[in-house]
């Protein structure tokens, strides 16, 4: 560590891979306005921000089955973080939005744009859907950065025509009901017709539309 460096808490690091899974790979640069804001927020440079996110980056797995590094400096404690957020998808993504909250001073709700009068009063009700809205908002995020805006079938980037889908269904694998490697971007209409049945994603299949995408493209 250089003199005047300060080491990372696990807490900025939570914060930095949710950061991550919200931005295409090619947006992992120091000017991104996102960026900016983390590094205002936990008092960070934006270019520690940015060498985090790349270290991040390779130690992602659809990253190294495509052949794209990251940066080859990854600290044990960084390792340590990234597999505990990506062994834990039905946990941590709503706890580091939470923790996100918390830094900008405001609730979870105020945060993900959940309007006050479409959630229960307060209760255990309240906390259960709450939670699930905020799952689901944070799963499209890290899907649509995967796939950079683009429907992998169609090419389409309007961002109203898209789906985050997933692979497995929601109610059969829970574990995994928020993990980007169990989703993909896809329009309304062949997400309608893969959800009916009337089209099907196999596992070659899916890896093949992955292929194509410009999923974490770098170029």
């Amino acid at each position: 560590m250089k003199e005047g460096q300060k080491l990372w808490t696990r807490d900025e690091l939570i914060l930095a891979v949710n950061l991550y899974c919200k931005l295409p790979f090619g947006r992992l640069h120091r000017l991104n306005p996102e960026v900016i804001h983390l590094a205002n927020l936990i008092g960070r440079t934006t270019s520690s921000i940015a060498f985090k996110l790349v270290n991040f980056a390779s130690l992602d797995p659809s990253l190294k089955a495509r052949g794209i590094k990251g940066a080859s400096n990854a600290s044990k404690l960084d390792a340590e973080i990234w597999n505990e957020f990506f062994n834990n998808w039905d946990i941590l993504p709503f706890e580091s939005e939470k923790l996100l909250a918390n830094f900008e001073h405001t609730t979870v709700e105020k945060l993900n744009h959940i309007p006050e009068f479409e959630l229960p009063k307060e209760g255990k009700m309240r906390e259960q859907v709450v939670k699930v809205r905020v799952n689901q908002s944070f799963f499209r995020s890290s899907i649509l950065a995967s796939y950079n805006n683009t429907c992998c079938i169609t090419g389409i980037q309007q961002s109203e025509f898209l789906i985050a889908g997933h692979i497995k269904p929601w109610t059969i694998d829970e574990k995994n009901r928020l993990n980007p490697q169990n989703g993909i971007a896809i329009n309304a209409l062949h997400d309608k017709a893969f959800e009916t049945g009337l089209m099907t994603i196999t596992t070659d299949i899916a890896l093949g539309i992955e292929a194509k995408s410009p999923q974490r493209s770098a170029t």
